[in-house]
C-alpha cells in the first residue's frame, strides 16, 4: 500500500500543471499504485480568500464517490484573513476536512505570528494535523513575481517550539536538514513527520539513522513534481538501511499513524 501525504489539485499561476484535477490526479495514482492521497487546492495558495479554495476542492471531491474513499481533504487556512475561524469551522465540520495546510511566506506571515500559533493549538485541540511545505518550486527558476522564499528544515522549529504537542507534517524538504544537537531532540521527541518528495531526502537512509524510522512517509508533491521520486526513495533503500518492516512504515504505516486512519 502507498499513502500519499503531499499532493494538490488546481492551479500555479507560473507554470503548466498536468494532473491537477481530481479525476486527472486519479489515474495517474493508479498508475503508479498509490492507494490514497491527501490533498488540497493549490488555488487557495494565491486567492485573497482562502476559503473559496476550499470550496472548490469540497465539491470536486463530492462530484464522484470514487473520490470520497482515495483522497483526504486539506483546508487551506490563512490565520491573518479575517473570519478564518469561522472558515476553519466551516472546513472542519460541514466539509470534513481532515488537516489544514499553512503557507506563511505566500500570505505573509511569521511562524511566530500569534495567529498562526493561535491557528495551530486551535488545530492540536481540535486533533487535526498541519502540513507545511518548506518549498513550492525551485526559487532558481521561479517566476519574478512569485515571492516564494525557501525554508530550510531548520525554519520550522520556532513553531514546533511553541506548540510542542500539536502534529505536523512537513514537506518538500528541498535545502539543510541540518540541525543543532537540541534541535533534532525537538523533532525526535514530537509527532511530525516528513514526506520523501524533496531533494534534501536523497540520503534518507542516513536521515533515518537522525531522526528515526517513525520520522518519514511517501510524498510526491504532485503535480508539481512526479510520482516515482518519492517512492524510489523508499524502494532503493539498502537491507542495512531498513527491513521490509520499516519500508512498510515509510509507504504507509507513518502516515496513518498520524492522520490517524
Amino acid at each position: 500500500m502507498l499513502l500519499d501525504i503531499n499532493s494538490y489539485v488546481g492551479h500555479w499561476p507560473f507554470q503548466q500543471l498536468k494532473y491537477n484535477s481530481c479525476e486527472t490526479l486519479l489515474e495517474r495514482m493508479d498508475k503508479f499504485g498509490v492507494n490514497v492521497s491527501v490533498i488540497s487546492n493549490l488555488n487557495g495558495v494565491f486567492y485573497k480568500n482562502t476559503q473559496a479554495a476550499n470550496e472548490e476542492l469540497y465539491d470536486e471531491i463530492k462530484s464522484a464517490k470514487r473520490f470520497h474513499y482515495r483522497f483526504i481533504p486539506f483546508a487551506v487556512i490563512n490565520p491573518i484573513y479575517a473570519g478564518w475561524k469561522n472558515d476553519l469551522e466551516t472546513c472542519i465540520n460541514k466539509m470534513g476536512m481532515k488537516g489544514i495546510r499553512l503557507y506563511p511566506t505566500y500570505h505573509d506571515y511569521d511562524l511566530t505570528d500569534p495567529s498562526c500559533i493561535e491557528l495551530v493549538k486551535i488545530a492540536r485541540d481540535l486533533d487535526l494535523p498541519l502540513a507545511f511545505s518548506l518549498r513550492m518550486v525551485d526559487s532558481r527558476a521561479r517566476s519574478w513575481i512569485d515571492i516564494q522564499k525557501e525554508w530550510a528544515l531548520k525554519d520550522i522549529i520556532p513553531i514546533v517550539k511553541a506548540v510542542p504537542d500539536a502534529r505536523y507534517l512537513v514537506l518538500n524538504i528541498a535545502n539543510s536538514t541540518e540541525l543543532d544537537n537540541e534541535e533534532t531532540a525537538l523533532i525526535k521527541n514530537s509527532n511530525i513527520i516528513f514526506d520523501t518528495s524533496g531533494r534534501a531526502i536523497t540520503n534518507l537512509g542516513e536521515l533515518l539513522k537522525i531522526f528515526g524510522k517513525d520520522k518519514f512517509s511517501f510524498g510526491t508533491h504532485s503535480p508539481i513534481l512526479d510520482y516515482l521520486t518519492g517512492q524510489l526513495r523508499i524502494e532503493s533503500l539498502r537491507s542495512a538501511e531498513a527491513d521490509e518492516a520499516t519500508k512498510e512504515l515509510l509507504r504507509f504505516g507513518n502516515a496513518k499513524r498520524i492522520l490517524k486512519l
